[in-house]
């Protein structure tokens, strides 16, 4: 087998196992299956990544020809570069952490193998999506990150609510996968290939370029598909939704594979975006309005998942934002790191639920710095990456992501102000979760208290190896300020530089940059500070408090009544178009021509011909007659 579809196919393999036997199997071989084989993945990755690293040469791989018509060839074929390479990292590393991190968290589970299967076949297909050659290949992983996502958020599918959340994220997905289809075939239409190196190349030739509002139209249908995968305003309802699966889910959903579909789509078709500054400008808006609207609905959330649900939102809007200023490098970037603090956000809460046997709401805990020591500490270290305070690693990707709205050629005052109005509002509202969570009085009901426990050794190694990802991972991007004035390297960015242009910066002072640094590390700060005067230890913090009354908190807790919108307006039009207009009308109609009426002719035909039966033998022969008679004139008209 070859080495690229080795990467994919171990977690498969995984899959199999699990998924057929898996049931009769001891709890610990199903452990040591699922989490070995996507190590093995990781390990592959690794040998992968030095080896591009030392050539240079992306490598190509083409398992078998898939489609082979006049005019349209399609390859089943895989692609390693520079951005294959950092997602097949991130997605095989995490990956494999969140799966070691399972064992622990799932093991009193009665599925539990079932579990490990679905968890196996969510990297197989992630994989599939990020090694893809062309857009179908990398369409046949898009649409299977969605049927894994859908059996996990469903995992538990006795409960209807956990159904109904599994159902909404695949039915939400398939509105942006329909957008993703239509600028396939556009872009077939145009470039008359799917390859995204040739898309890229094609849009790159000044001669060949289609007109602006085709390419416009591309980027717009393509950035649909996008927003689907990766939640971005208006098809970011599902992902709140989608805590309703077990937090190791949320937490490989969240943090490694599917929502960050979107933003790898981005990039890998860079050449084309780069071309039309029109769908550049709205892919840079939906990120930026995304960003401010996750960031300002996780203030109001109770429930810790859904805090970090809306966050990942938000940090999402930010790297589409990145990749709409031209700067795909910084976005894939700040995709990295959130990778590191946001799955140790989501493992940490796991943590805590897991002590709590499930209590979500941070209005039942309280004081559990004390009791979960651990726990605090590594979710404290990915709190403040996903604040932004230096020297953690949201600070360096989330910084120049703010840099780059500021200094871009396609940047402005108005995206600045977004990204850092959302920084503050996140600094805010996951302090408002430390403090809620970690510190004042103890709120957890008493038969809670003394079942309060830190995670096994499979949890906590994890939460360790994610806080070390989250402290340090950033140095390897440091910012262009920093780069200049200590003159060290940033090998991120070099590492990627073949494959994506630079950040599109103008040339600006670095002591304007140093400046906006500080701006922003001050905002990150303030919002922490709000956050201890108003939620801190020394603020008593009732079990049952109301949200704060006005009419923006009722607007913002409702999330801005996207839900209410599609249910009330956009489901029930169509329920009545689907029962009043078509079933009664329009089916009716075509149900009385095509099956009554055609039955009432064949009804008649036969009647017609029962009385051609008479019994009498001269009519028979008269018939005979006539027969022989129609011959033999049909024939001499014809000799």
């Amino acid at each position: 087998m070859s080495a690229l579809a080795l990467i994919a196919a171990l977690p498969l393999c995984g899959f199999i196992v699990n998924g057929v036997i898996g049931s009769r199997l001891p709890k610990g071989l199903v452990a040591a299956i699922a989490c070995v084989l996507p190590a093995l993945a990781f390990i592959e990755t690794c040998r992968m990544f030095l080896q591009l690293a030392d050539t240079g040469a992306p490598i190509t791989e083409t398992l078998f020809t898939w489609v082979a018509i006049p005019g349209l060839t399609i390859d089943a074929a895989l692609y390693f570069d520079q951005i294959a390479a950092v997602m097949c990292l991130v997605v095989t590393g995490v990956g494999t952490l969140i799966h070691i991190y399972s064992i622990g968290y799932m093991f009193h589970d009665r599925s539990f193998a079932r579990y490990f299967a679905y968890l196996n076949l969510f990297l197989f297909f992630m994989l599939v999506l990020v090694l893809g050659k062309n857009l179908v290949v990398l369409f046949v992983g898009w649409e299977g990150v969605g049927l894994a996502s859908y059996l996990l958020i469903g995992f538990w599918f006795e409960d209807r609510e956990k159904t109904a959340a599994g159902l909404k994220a695949f039915v939400v997905n398939r509105v942006g996968d329909t957008g993703f289809i239509l600028g396939a075939f556009l872009v077939y239409n145009v470039v008359g290939s799917l390859d995204f190196q040739d898309i890229n190349a094609f849009f790159a030739l000044a001669g060949d370029r289609p007109s602006a509002a085709v390419t416009t139209a591309v980027g717009v249908l393509l950035l649909i598909g996008a927003c689907g995968k990766s939640a971005q305003i208006p098809l970011h309802v599902w992902l709140p939704d989608a805590m309703a699966g077990p937090t190791p889910v949320s937490a490989l959903i969240h943090a490694a594979t599917m929502v960050t579909a979107g933003v790898y789509l981005l990039a890998r078709l860079n050449g084309l975006y780069l071309e039309s500054p029109a769908a550049m400008a709205i892919v840079a808006w939906v990120g930026a309005l995304t960003a401010l609207l996750g960031a300002t609905m996780a203030v109001t959330q109770f429930n810790l998942k859904k805090v970090l649900a809306y966050s990942t939102i938000s940090q999402i809007g930010l790297m589409v934002m990145a990749c709409g200023l031209g700067a795909f490098s910084v976005g894939l970037f700040h995709l990295v790191t959130h990778a590191f603090f946001k799955a140790g956000l989501f493992l940490g809460a796991g943590a805590v639920l897991h002590a709590l046997q499930g209590e979500e709401d941070m209005r039942k805990m309280g004081a559990l710095a004390k009791k979960l020591p651990f726990t605090f500490v590594t979710f404290l270290v990915a709190a403040l990456a996903l604040c932004g305070i230096p020297p953690f690693a949201g600070f360096f990707s989330k910084d120049e992501i703010l840099w780059n709205a500021w200094s871009a050629a396609n940047g402005s005052l108005g995206l600045w102000l977004a990204g850092l109005t959302a920084s503050g509002l996140t600094a805010f509202y996951m302090f408002r979760a430390v403090f809620l969570t970690f510190f004042g009085a103890s709120r957890v009901p008493e038969k809670l208290i003394a079942h309060v426990h830190e995670p096994p050794l499979s949890m906590s190694s994890v939460l360790v190896v994610l806080a070390l990802g989250s402290l340090l991972v950033g140095f390897i991007g440091p910012p262009n300020a920093w780069v200049e004035i200590a003159h060290v390297s940033a090998p991120f960015y070099d590492f990627l530089a073949p494959v994506l242009p630079p950040a599109g910066e103008e040339h600006h002072p670095i002591g304007t940059e140093l400046a906006l640094m500080a701006i922003a590390v001050l905002v990150a700060l303030a919002g922490i500070y709000f956050a201890w005067t108003r939620f801190g230890p020394r603020v008593a913090y009732p079990l049952a408090r109301e949200p704060s009354r006005g009419f923006v908190p009722w607007v913002v807790g409702r999330g801005f009544f996207f839900d209410a919108f599609y249910d009330g307006v956009i489901v029930r039009f169509m329920d009545w178009l689907s029962e009043s207009v078509l079933a009664r009308g329009l089916e009716a109609g075509l149900a009385k021509i095509t099956l009554a009426k055609s039955a009432d002719a064949v009804r008649y035909a036969s009647t017609l011909f029962t009385r051609l039966q008479t019994g009498n033998v001269q009519t028979y022969a008269f018939y005979v007659l006539l027969g022989l008679a129609l011959t033999l004139w049909w024939g001499a008209m014809h000799a």
